[in-house]
């Protein structure tokens, strides 16, 4: 970073970053969580994320917002998905594969409609 000599390097510098924090704030209606802990990893979950985000893309859906996380603390239920869609409470599913990735986006993100096979019990 360079240094600030000036109001207008100041602001600009402010500028740049609300503008950062903006994009990270940026709330779609549908939250998709993917745990990408090391285990979650070891159980495939780059591939359900790739599986998640190729779906969204290939059927150019919108309002939707990816992102990962570290551990959830289930590894026995890893790759783990949490969705939350609107103002409905989270659900989270474990042992997803990249098949099962793609069901949820059909019938959860897409319908609203809960896979309750995939539904990891409370």
């Amino acid at each position: 970073m360079s240094a600030i000599k000036s109001l207008e390097d100041l602001k600009k510098v402010r500028e740049e970053a609300l503008q950062k924090r903006k994009a990270r704030e940026t709330t779609g209606h549908t939250q998709v969580v993917v745990g990408m802990g090391t285990c979650g990893i070891a159980a495939g979950a780059r591939e359900t994320m790739k599986a998640i985000l190729d779906t969204i893309e290939e059927q150019s859906l919108s309002d939707i917002i990816v992102t990962q996380t570290g551990c959830i603390g289930l590894c026995e239920w890893e790759p783990i998905v949490e969705v939350s869609v609107g103002g409905s409470p989270k659900v989270t599913y474990g042992k997803v594969s990249p098949d099962k990735a793609r069901q949820i986006v059909e019938q959860h993100v897409k319908k609203g409609e809960t896979v309750t096979e995939l539904v990891i019990p409370a």
